[in-house]
């Protein structure tokens, strides 16, 4: 055990000072490796950016929600839009009703949604989700006020100006003061800003859930209208609640709307389990991309490692012959220059996953991307393997040389 754990020591010695001699070719060795180990470790960000963004927006839409429209969310499948466009519309009234036939529901919300302007003095934010709700979509929607506070019942009934802004909304329009108690301009109306939410960030990186504003949905259907678009959001206490939950929910649709027993359903009953579903076939492509690709380019890498050893190998011909006439093992030498492949894979996976972190920070400017410590560890021991694996053959072909020819090598 001693005499091998001498041998790795200096075999490693031997590699570095071997590296160093030929750094011109150790350079263009390891760009090798960074390629595949930049390329494996920004595939493994993109997917941990992926999921951990996955999760987070699945949170935001809620998980414990079933959500009661016209149109069913259109995920797979044949999407029959001729017959949904005669379906009969949400109303404002199914709210009660629902809360009255759905004893399992915590929380029945409704809400409208459409894009408008938002102004304050000189200053405008365009493009902004605006949603009319009732006051139980802050339960059901999950947001959580950051300060103020949300409009209650009261306001709703009254259909009071008042509204609440998103966290880009408010550095839009308040980059340097107060939010609270301002009067914002929607559709040449004034409202006052009564609260702000939380930050919530991005969906998979792509849509601003900050880019929102809510107000009353009495107050939306005087500027805008009620008799088309609503979402109807029912919350179950628990996920579980969910499954049984759904069933009481069309039910208790099909009793509103007064549907017979052989009548199909005239509404869609919507779910964050659908966008779960649509998830995983678009992960699952883009994990076989980028498994592709990054086999690929450590598979260069590697061959790159192989040629360059076994160049190395015929170059120290002599020094092999003796080392095995002063007793050196053919364990021994075979070791050293794996240790020679290792070194060099490794110094290329330290380079590439210092790239990685730049990388990372790029990708997050356009897409999502996470950097963890188990990527980066799970790039040192990939550097090792292939060291190990492609510095292989040229190591044993060194191990077992014949001594005698190899001190008469020129």
């Amino acid at each position: 055990m001693e005499r091998i754990l001498i041998s790795l020591v200096e075999g490693t010695k031997i590699a570095m000072n071997a590296i160093w001699v030929n750094k011109t070719r150790a350079i263009l060795t390891t760009t090798c490796i960074v390629i595949g180990i930049v390329s494996v470790t920004a595939m493994n960000t993109i997917s941990d950016g992926i999921d951990r963004s996955f999760e987070n927006s699945m949170d935001m839409l809620g998980r414990n929600v079933v959500f009661v429209e016209k149109w069913p969310w259109g995920f797979g499948g044949e999407y029959k839009w001729w017959e949904y466009r005669n379906r009969r519309e949400m109303e404002l009234s199914y709210v009660d009703e629902l809360r009255r036939l759905t004893p399992l529901a915590s929380e029945v919300s409704a809400s409208a949604n459409r894009q408008t302007t938002i102004r304050y003095d000189d200053r405008m934010a365009e493009s902004v989700d605006l949603s009319g709700a009732t006051d139980g979509y802050f339960r059901t929607s999950g947001v959580q006020i950051e300060s103020g506070r949300a409009f209650n019942d009261y306001d709703v009934h009254r259909g009071a100006r008042v509204v609440v802004l998103g966290a880009s909304v408010v550095d839009a329009l308040f980059p340097n003061e107060e939010a609270l108690g301002k009067q914002v301009r929607i559709q040449g109306q004034r409202f006052q800003v009564i609260g702000t939410l939380e930050k919530q960030g991005n969906f998979l990186g792509l849509e601003d859930f900050d880019n929102r504003i809510v107000m009353p949905i009495s107050a939306y259907g005087s500027i805008y209208s009620l008799r088309s678009g609503i979402q109807l959001a029912v919350q179950f206490p628990s996920e579980e609640a969910l499954a049984e939950g759904e069933y009481e929910v069309i039910g208790a649709m099909r009793q509103i709307r007064q549907l017979d027993p052989l009548d199909n359903d005239d509404f869609a009953i919507n779910q964050a389990a659908l966008f779960e579903q649509e998830f995983q076939g678009m992960k699952t492509a883009i994990y076989g991309i980028g498994i592709f690709l990054t086999g690929l380019a450590l598979f260069v890498g590697g061959i790159g490692v192989m040629n360059i050893m076994f160049v190395s190998v015929k170059e120290r011909t002599k020094e092999i012959g003796i080392r095995k006439a002063v007793g050196a093992k053919s364990w021994e030498i075979l070791l050293q220059f794996l240790m020679e492949a290792v070194v060099i894979c490794l110094v290329g996976g330290v380079i590439g996953v210092l790239l990685s972190i730049g990388v990372t920070q790029l990708i997050n400017q356009f897409f999502v991307a996470y950097l963890d410590w188990t990527t980066v560890l799970n790039a040192i021991i990939i550097c090792a393997a292939v060291g190990i694996l492609f510095g292989y053959l040229p190591s044993s072909k060194a191990a077992k040389s014949d001594p005698i020819e190899s001190l008469r090598y020129e």
